[in-house]
């Protein structure tokens, strides 16, 4: 079989991406995206505006950050604002970091940015496999080894510093000393030439939840547990560093639901990895946008990005056979007829009575939920009908396996 030139330019150039991450980062150095915008001005003024780029700020600097009622706190706001060295996040909720020493520390109440209203906070016994290693106050649990490996670019066990806060360029990129030297797509990492594997542990290595391989040689090292996979760079291959939580059929815990989809936010990794679009090989970046701040970063919106490959007319075997509508048994632009709706339902909590989207990609059904709990789509969006109502439903759709409802 002759293979075209175009195939094996493909093939070479991966090949490249992969040798321009683990083998070559040892001799480059991070720059800090500053660097990067000389020649990648508009790439650099869209991903300045996202949430990437805007996960800690420090509210002297920013005090336009802040969303958290500091003027009418509760009895669990036990800090001022002035304690505040870095506020973190700022779309489901919005914690407070205070600096003691060289570490920083979570105070123990955040904002619910959508409710408008100060929670407590403090992980719980039973909670993340790290509590039991640390002491049971927040002032007893840094943020360096839990957190800011993740919130930062080039974070140094050892000392403790970053290149720079937030999700930077060499985040994704790998460190871009040569390459600013001397732009070649050869000497800094592309995540889109990667392999699906490779390229997906980009995102992976902070959007999952599991503990590194190393963990007991690196608390002995450095007498901390890290909640993040020490030492990976883009291009390297993350199971090398990390080990996702195991998942066990049948069980219901912090992490996970019985079906095995995640029960908490920042497992979208955790998920992905299950879903028949992961074997297929597509890469978090098909959908998002990390460049972009466009909502969720995605890189169309609504049905439009689904439909990029699932449309009737694709030909292919996972093409609708019909109309959106015809599949979904919903009017056509209605809630329910948006892929999300059923495919990625928002079950994964991230704070008290807010979820995020799973991303299985599995319609979970009414029969699940009666066996084991799991939320269903159906009796999620319509809350005043229970299970029996859905299955109901279902069984009378007949383009749809009555074997896979009963499931």
């Amino acid at each position: 079989m002759r293979v075209k030139p175009s195939r094996i330019a493909v093939v070479l150039f991966a090949m490249f991406a992969v040798c321009a991450g683990k083998g070559a980062n040892a001799q480059r150095t991070y720059v800090g995206s500053e660097a990067c915008e000389k020649c990648h001005a508009d790439t650099y003024a869209s991903w300045k505006k996202t949430r990437m780029a805007n996960i800690v700020r420090d509210p002297k600097e920013h005090p336009e950050a802040v969303l958290g009622d500091f003027a009418h706190p509760t009895a669990a706001v036990t800090f001022q604002l002035k304690d505040v060295a870095f506020v973190y996040g700022s779309r489901w909720k919005q914690r407070y970091f205070t600096k003691i020493g060289d570490e920083y520390y979570v105070e123990p109440a955040q904002w619910d940015v959508a409710k408008k209203q100060w929670l407590p906070f403090h992980v719980e016994a039973g909670a993340d496999w790290w509590v039991p290693f640390y002491g049971t106050s927040n002032m007893e649990r840094p943020t360096g080894p839990l957190c800011d490996g993740c919130h930062s670019v080039n974070y140094n066990v050892a000392t403790k510093q970053v290149t720079e806060w937030n999700v930077g360029c060499e985040k994704c990129h790998g460190p871009g000393s040569e390459h600013v030297a001397k732009p070649s797509k050869t000497n800094i990492v592309n995540p889109a030439m990667l392999d699906y594997v490779r390229g997906n542990d980009t995102c992976i290595q902070c959007h999952s939840q599991g503990r590194p391989l190393d963990d007991a040689g690196l608390a002995a090292k450095y007498g901390h547990h890290y909640d993040w996979p020490v030492g990976f760079t883009p291009g390297d291959r993350l199971a090398d560093y990390w080990k996702l939580e195991d998942l066990k059929p049948g069980t219901t815990n912090f992490y996970q639901f019985a079906d095995m989809t995640a029960h908490k936010n920042r497992m979208q990794g955790n998920d992905f990895v299950q879903s028949t679009m992961y074997h297929r090989q597509l890469r978090c970046f098909d959908c998002h946008n990390v460049h972009s701040d466009t909502p969720n970063d995605l890189k169309a919106q609504g049905n439009a990005l689904c439909l990029q490959c699932h449309a009737a007319n694709m030909g292919n075997g996972a093409g609708l056979k019909g109309t959106v509508a015809e599949h979904t048994h919903h009017a056509e632009g209605s809630k329910g007829s948006q892929c999300t709706a059923c495919h990625m339902p928002l079950i994964e909590q991230t704070i008290k009575d807010n979820y995020v989207a799973s991303h299985t990609f599995r319609f979970i059904t009414p029969a699940l939920t009666e066996s084991s709990n799991v939320p269903n789509p159906c009796t999620q969006c319509h809350a005043d009908k229970n299970t029996a109502w859905a299955a109901e439903q279902l069984k009378q759709w007949a383009t749809v396996s009555p074997w896979r409802m009963a499931q």
